[in-house]
């Protein structure tokens, strides 16, 4: 069931709802950064030299708890408090901290990875509170479709409205430079193949589905059909094949 909207992305979440637990996640993160960005706090940043250098494996992780400016956080928390909250109630709780941390992390992985073909990555330094907030936003909009939702008051379908969480992304890269948001692009593009059909218990659904027709097939190679001819009447034993 879809909440209903009115106004701006849909009602506050609960403040149990664990998309609540993801907002003070963030605020938690982003504050332990800041108070010891001189020290320790950088190593909660997404830098692929460190996690291949110095094995930091924990930084895909940590990185999604962490914004490095005050509006980062108050925003990145508000979109995880409400988006993430209307994901909770069309998804469930479970589903949607599957979702943001697996994407956030994912993200990471291949921003890692893509340091390879692009050298520049390796010493930049990612925080990925909006990762995975935008992530969320993305997500929900494409969750509803068509369907009318509302951006701060502004009636708007929820396809729209998907567009204009990526366009902020787009919009950081282009004043910011690219290659900072390279962790939210991909977080993107992983949201829209995640919501369009490429959950993972799909696949693996459609994957066990192929498998029991091709052993139905091989099981069936043997058999033949018999032809009407070969029985004469009702009473012959020849209907016994």
């Amino acid at each position: 069931m879809r909440p209903r909207i009115r106004g701006g992305f849909v009602p506050f979440a609960g403040i149990r709802s664990a998309a609540v637990r993801l907002a003070i996640a963030l605020l938690v993160g982003s504050v332990v950064f800041a108070l010891a960005r001189r020290g320790m706090g950088s190593a909660l940043l997404l830098t692929p030299a460190d996690v291949l250098g110095r094995l930091w494996l924990w930084q895909p992780l940590t990185y999604g708890f962490v914004e490095a400016s005050p509006m980062g956080v108050i925003f990145g928390a508000l979109v995880l408090w409400q988006v993430g909250g209307g994901l909770e109630q069309m998804w469930g709780p479970r589903r949607l901290v599957t979702f943001a941390l697996g994407t956030t992390v994912l993200s990471g992985l291949l921003t890692v990875a893509l340091a390879f073909v692009l050298p520049p990555l390796m010493l930049l330094q990612f925080p990925g509170g909006w990762v995975m907030a935008s992530a969320l936003w993305v997500a929900y909009g494409l969750s509803i479709g068509r369907a009318q939702t509302g951006f701060w008051g502004l009636p708007v379908s929820g396809n729209v409205l998907a567009a204009i969480g990526a366009g902020f992304v787009l919009l950081d890269g282009a004043f910011n430079g690219w290659l900072l948001v390279v962790p939210a692009v991909l977080g993107l593009a992983l949201s829209a193949i995640y919501v369009r059909g490429g959950r993972p218990e799909l696949w693996w659904l459609r994957f066990q589905s192929w498998r029991l027709q091709q052993r139905l097939r091989g099981r069936s190679k043997h058999l033949k059909v018999v032809a009407p001819d070969r029985n004469t009447s009702r009473n012959s034993d020849r209907f016994l094949h």
